[in-house]
């Protein structure tokens, strides 16, 4: 099972794809997609846009899984971060991906064991539980920190769905 996982930004959204076999998981790529801060807003969702689409397209993943938005302390802020979410969601559904959402302290809790935890120990333990990974940046850690907590989650959601239907 290939995912994607994904970190969106308006500046820099971070992009992350997994392999899981079984209870192994393995790096596939990561990355960033940047905007261009001098073009407009709608220009800058089309680039976040056009950039996922080229990922999906290049390592084909089966499933997709974003974090959610955090309230900013400042409102622009926020609402310009949900747009870009927006066109995050947009280009893996629009490329035919089912979509998860995960809370920031869900998917640090899922990867650290803690859901306040700091960027740097997200990046140590993507390292430990993705081998040999080269990081293109926090932003790409922080996408396949998200990747890791849908591929746990998805098996335990799966399990759970076949002990209802068994019990029906």
């Amino acid at each position: 099972m290939r995912i994607l996982g994904l970190d969106p930004g308006l500046r820099h959204t971070g992009w992350g794809v997994i392999e899981v076999f079984g209870n192994r998981l393995v790096h596939v790529a990561n990355g960033v997609v940047r905007t261009d801060s001098a073009l407009s807003l709608a220009e800058r969702l089309v680039q976040i846009y056009e950039g996922l689409s080229a990922v999906v397209k290049t390592y084909s993943p089966l499933e997709a899984a974003v974090e959610e938005t955090f309230v900013n302390r400042n409102p622009v802020s926020t609402l310009k971060l949900g747009q870009a979410r927006g066109s995050v969601l947009l280009s893996a559904s629009h490329a035919g991906l089912s979509v998860a959402e995960y809370s920031p302290n869900l998917v640090k809790k899922s990867v650290v064991g803690a859901g306040h935890a700091g960027k740097e120990q997200v990046q140590m333990m993507v390292g430990v539980l993705l081998p040999g990974v080269k990081l293109e940046g926090a932003d790409a850690a922080d996408a396949l920190a998200v990747a890791v907590c849908h591929a746990h989650h998805r098996e335990t959601d799966a399990r759970i769905a076949r002990s209802l239907a068994q019990g029906a």
